[in-house]
């Protein structure tokens, strides 16, 4: 069931020497491990000075680390643990049937792998994923109706956390109230199931790339594994799974939204070397038409469309092999 990485990027395994090998190979392996900002978001409904110090925290989380794990999220165990199920029996399908068949009948390139614009080993992804706009939901074929279904339940809770978190951040920003209310649908946004197979090259290639995310927020449900890094101070951090909690991040569209008040912070998974690992990310995301812009004077960003900044990532994705994000709208 496993994508024919070796087959299909033979060219870059047999280029790859140590003379052209990584100089930096010790980010491959960040010796510290932290535990992220954890914030029982049940405190929300608590006494005024509760409530207010809880959205204290989550800004102080989101300013300082760009990344937040919750607790109390709303979002039940059971709803987390059915999906999960589902996602793994999606992935055991053969490989051919994921790629060709369009087994869950989904929009054309949903079914993604390692990366066909990849030069070298360090540009490789060893995984695999199924990316799911909200609008494909209702495609998903009658053999899928329980993996359809969680996923329906999944997203309509993960987008009322996102959008609750969202509002909690722009407040003070000269945001409107109204804002995510209005550019924010919940068919707009889209899910990924991730899987990383076990990888022989764990120490030459990722699982997933250092990246930051194209959204305003992240929602992500990942096993116990263990493989996901953030970026914190020129240095390269463990993720220490939370069996209870659900990590937040950051994405590009907050960081110009709030002036670089928060920070979309990149990240990375590590290959498995021995054992898979999954993982769910809910990208919370306006329409195309919705107008970025800063409240905060004087602003360090142009005004961009969601439209054309992702245009601009595909530009920059085909020039050149990498996304450069948000910096590409600097004033």
């Amino acid at each position: 069931m496993d994508p024919p990485f070796l087959e299909k990027y033979k060219s870059l395994f047999n280029d790859y020497t140590t003379v052209s090998k990584d100089k930096d190979d010790s980010l491959m392996n960040a010796s510290d491990e932290c535990e992220l900002p954890l914030i029982d978001l049940q405190r929300l409904t608590l006494e005024h000075s509760e409530r207010e110090q809880c959205v204290k925290e989550i800004k102080q989380a989101a300013s300082e680390w760009g990344f937040l794990q919750v607790v109390n999220h709303g979002i039940p165990q059971e709803m987390l643990k059915s999906l999960q199920y589902e996602q793994r029996k999606a992935f055991q399908h053969p490989f051919r049937e994921k790629a060709e068949d369009n087994i869950l009948n989904l929009s054309a390139n949903s079914y993604r792998w390692g990366n066909p614009r990849a030069t070298c080993l360090r540009q490789l992804a060893w995984s695999e994923a199924f990316h799911v706009p909200l609008t494909d939901i209702s495609r998903i074929g009658d053999a899928y109706k329980s993996l359809s279904a969680s996923i329906g339940a999944f997203t309509t809770t993960a987008n009322a956390l996102a959008k609750g978190v969202a509002e909690i951040l722009a407040e003070n920003l000269g945001v409107s109230s109204t804002f995510f209310e209005e550019n924010c649908p919940e068919e707009t946004s889209y899910l990924r199931m991730n899987r990383y197979p076990p990888c022989p090259f764990s120490s030459e290639v990722f699982g997933l790339m250092p990246h930051t995310d194209s959204s305003f927020l992240t929602v992500i449900n990942q096993d116990q594994i263990g493989g996901l890094q953030l970026l914190k101070n020129g240095r390269w951090i463990n993720v220490k799974p939370n069996p209870e909690a659900l990590v937040i991040n950051i994405g590009d569209l907050f960081q110009a939204l709030s002036n670089d008040v928060y920070k979309s912070i990149k990240h990375r998974v590590l290959a498995p070397q021995q054992v898979e690992r999954f993982s769910l990310a809910f990208f919370y995301c306006p329409t195309y038409e919705t107008v970025i812009e800063s409240s905060i004077k004087p602003s360090k960003y142009k005004e961009f469309t969601f439209r054309e900044f992702m245009m601009q990532i595909q530009s920059d994705l085909k020039a050149t092999g990498d996304k450069v994000g948000v910096s590409r709208f600097l004033l």
